[in-house]
């Protein structure tokens, strides 16, 4: 997608990465530098900045660079652990809560000063606490109407647990954008023999949350659906959640064939491994985990033995949130990078065009299993 040579931008363009996004903000600034080369030659669109902490613990934000009259861009993660901060002493790694509070210092030390703030928080702050199933708090719901009261224009997440939680900021900009295509682009580079034909390859939802999410990829691949259902025991809540008794399995036959199971989000990984082994017991042939966002909250061993026993084959996540090193290492990992794509976002909207086109992936989608159809006619 090319941007005309001629067509005014909303604002001096200025993005603006929070602790921990160093890397997907750089290949964002390489991209975008790409796709206004001919027009722009800005050396660089990072507005570089730092929140820096007292010893207590407390924080604040200081920008370096004027973003008087700018487009701003915010490019945030609230789930990356492997950012820390000393406290009395002691290191502490940054916690959502840290993270969050952060984003809301660098808000306030615009001070209203630019044009437009959007704020790109891939994996929604809290996303998970989207509605209320008891006397319990709606964390999410006051993020976003707390965002949007300090200023910030637009919200764009990835993929969000339940995109309802929009409700909350009816008036104000909020875009859920899928990472459709770039999960079955990254399924067929590295899987080349794999069929995206229903006689050979399945869609699984691993619960009746995720069928809305698991639909798609099977309208789009022309595959069939199947759905786990997960028994879970009201009565007793651990970690925060009703823990699952059993999953019971609602579809066609998987025999032989390979399976892409489809969520938002790896958090400890149980419910997935557990529909893995399920799956190979009914005699699926190969097991694909995707996922836009790859917590891996109680470690990586479980994921590694369940590889060495065939149960799963491999696991997509993408770069949007961060990734333990170790995570990197392993054979049964893939990372689908969202980088350009953001990068894409980022420069339509500051020249004020409309996203539709990208928020809609099902021609890019139609186009690539053409081209991959035709890869396989001619080998």
């Amino acid at each position: 997608m090319e941007q005309s040579e001629t067509k005014p931008v909303f604002g001096q363009l200025s993005i603006i990465s929070m602790r921990g996004c160093e890397e997907i903000t750089n290949k964002i600034d390489w991209y975008l530098k790409q796709f206004r080369k001919d027009y722009d030659s800005c050396d660089s669109y990072i507005t570089h900045i730092k929140c820096p902490r007292f010893g207590s613990g407390e924080a604040k934000c200081v920008i370096n660079e004027t973003v008087r009259g700018h487009d701003v861009y915010i490019i945030c993660d609230m789930f990356n652990h492997g950012v820390t901060y000393t406290m009395y002493g002691e290191e502490n790694r940054m916690s959502p809560d840290d993270h969050y509070q952060d984003l809301k210092r660098i808000i306030a030390a615009i001070s209203g000063k630019a044009r437009r703030v959007t704020v790109v928080m891939p994996m929604l702050y809290e996303g998970r606490q989207h509605r209320r199933t008891a006397r319990e708090s709606l964390d999410c719901a006051m993020a976003l109407q707390e965002l949007v009261n300090m200023g910030v224009t637009n919200i764009i997440t990835f993929d969000a647990h339940d995109a309802r939680v929009q409700n909350a900021i009816p008036l104000s900009g909020f875009d859920d954008v899928q990472t459709t295509y770039q999960m079955i682009k990254a399924i067929s580079r590295t899987v080349p023999d794999i069929s995206f034909n229903k006689e050979d390859t399945i869609v699984i939802s691993p619960d009746e949350g995720g069928m809305k999410r698991a639909m798609y990829y099977s309208s789009v691949l022309g595959l069939d659906l199947g759905m786990y259902y997960k028994r879970r025991n009201y009565s007793v809540i651990i970690d925060g959640k009703n823990p699952i008794e059993a999953h019971e399995y609602l579809g066609r036959d998987v025999v032989g064939k390979d399976v892409m199971i489809i969520d938002d989000m790896i958090s400890s990984g149980e419910s997935v491994l557990d529909i893995g082994k399920r799956l190979k017991e009914q005699g699926a042939k190969r097991i694909f985990i995707c996922t836009a966002f790859g917590l891996f909250c109680n470690g990586l061993a479980k994921f590694d033995e369940a590889y060495k026993k065939g149960e799963i084959t491999k696991v997509y996540t993408t770069n949007l949130i961060y990734r333990q090193p170790a995570l990197l290492e392993r054979e049964w990992y893939c990372e689908v990078d969202m980088s350009k794509y953001i990068s894409l976002l980022i420069d339509t909207l500051n020249h004020d065009d409309t996203i539709s086109n990208l928020l809609v992936p099902a021609q890019r989608i139609k186009k690539l299993l053409d081209k991959i159809n035709a890869e396989k006619e001619n080998k």
